[in-house]
């Protein structure tokens, strides 16, 4: 038997059925470290709705002006840690949720939508990461993506990595990769075995920290088996070449971007995180300036930081517009556009400087539902998580409530 991959322009007609089967739904978030540039970056609250000026930072995406909304007024409480952008931008926990912790994180909005739409992908989702979190203020984290007992998940940091991962052909014989496989699942089984047999005398304490264990063993008992699933699935063949060792900062950015939507169009998968590189961002653009220390200057006029950190807006926006423009270019079956079914969230927990409130907040793309082309502006101080569960609701992932969320955008 040798299946055949995914036809959406078949659909269903094959089998006699009148329409084909309609795009499936894709999510992408993308996380900025330190913010953006005081006064530069959101468009004015005076004008809400489609009638609104592009701020500077956003003059690069003019093109793409009616797909994309700016939504003003959102906080991400108690998430107030001035150096950590996206630590719980996409889970909303509270880092002291549990008493005698001084760090507690939850699930990730990705992985919540990734259960449910990844599924039968290859990759149920798709970490891309920069391995420098802490100068590109990211805070503490191997990528965007947590799991459910609130532990990091870890990403591909380089290009080079993730293009291999998902296209290159496997070099080893299919009968050595079923080995090992096997090889893993038998030493989970002992290791459940053993753990159960420990669990008699335990304190509720010592109970919780088993059982999250045992947890952690239970998913990587669900990827082993996912991963036998695509044994004998060959992956897709794609145009796009390989990435050159060594790429950083801007090109780097960009070529993550197209890799990326050769991995949704290939429906390799339909969830993506993108902890985004910020230093050597800087320097690939001429910017010969700490990250951190422009962080500290944004406001335009500052000539300590303001002009690199509007620079830095500027290239954002442009390699942004280039995803946009890539989205837009791959058709469906049906002729809209993937991004037409496309969810992509952009954007941070820090504002500038040490501010957390009005946090950049950036929404793309047909595939929630979300009102595109405005100014949004909500109640100040409104839950980001607000408009994280609007979202996952739009592109029909059943949510009743995410972190501190209290309602929907």
């Amino acid at each position: 038997m040798l299946p055949l991959p995914f036809l959406p322009s078949l659909g269903y007609r094959a089998f006699g059925a009148e329409k084909a089967v309609k795009p499936p739904k894709r999510m992408i978030f993308l996380g900025l470290g330190f913010g953006v540039t005081a006064e530069a970056w959101h468009p004015d609250v005076r004008q809400p709705g489609r009638d609104y000026h592009l701020s500077p930072g956003l003059e690069p995406l003019a093109r793409h002006k009616a797909d994309f909304s700016i939504v003003q007024g959102l906080v991400n409480s108690p998430n107030v840690d001035a150096h950590w952008g996206t630590s719980f931008w996409l889970t909303c926990a509270n880092r002291f949720g549990v008493p005698g912790k001084t760090f507690h994180n939850s699930i990730s909005l990705d992985q919540i939508a990734a259960a449910q739409l990844g599924s039968e992908n290859r990759f149920t989702s798709l970490q891309l990461t920069s391995p420098n979190s802490i100068t590109d203020g990211h805070g503490p984290g191997l990528s965007l993506a947590w799991d459910a007992q609130g532990k990091p998940i870890a990403g591909f940091a380089t290009p080079v990595a993730l293009f291999h991962k998902l296209f290159s052909a496997e070099t080893m014989p299919l009968e050595r990769r079923t080995a090992l496989l096997a090889e893993e699942k038998s030493v989970l089984d002992t290791l459940l075995d053993d753990a159960r047999g420990v669990r008699r005398g335990l304190n509720a304490v010592d109970s919780n920290k088993l059982e999250e264990y045992l947890q952690g063993i239970r998913d990587i008992e669900t990827r082993l088996s996912k991963e036998q699933r695509w044994l004998n699935v060959a992956k897709p063949v794609v145009t796009l070449t390989e990435p050159a060792p060594g790429l950083v900062g801007k090109e780097e950015v960009r070529l993550m971007y197209d890799i990326l939507v050769a991995a949704l169009q290939t429906d390799t998968t339909r969830v993506v995180t993108y902890r985004q590189p910020l230093q050597t961002l800087l320097n690939s653009i001429g910017q010969r300036i700490d990250a951190h220390q422009m962080s500290h200057h944004l406001k335009p006029d500052d000539p300590t930081g303001g002009p690199a950190s509007l620079a830095r807006d500027r290239a954002q926006s442009e390699l942004l517009a280039h995803l946009f423009d890539k989205l837009k270019a791959v058709k469906e079956a049906d002729g809209s556009s993937l991004f037409d079914h496309t969810c992509i969230a952009y954007g941070s927990n820090i504002r500038h400087l040490h501010y957390t409130d009005n946090i950049p907040t950036l929404v793309a793309g047909g595939g929630s539902g979300f009102r595109l082309g405005e100014n949004v502006v909500v109640a100040k101080n409104t839950p980001l998580s607000n408009l994280w569960v609007t979202l996952l609701r739009g592109c029909g992932v059943a949510v009743d409530k995410h972190g501190n969320s209290d309602g929907t955008i």
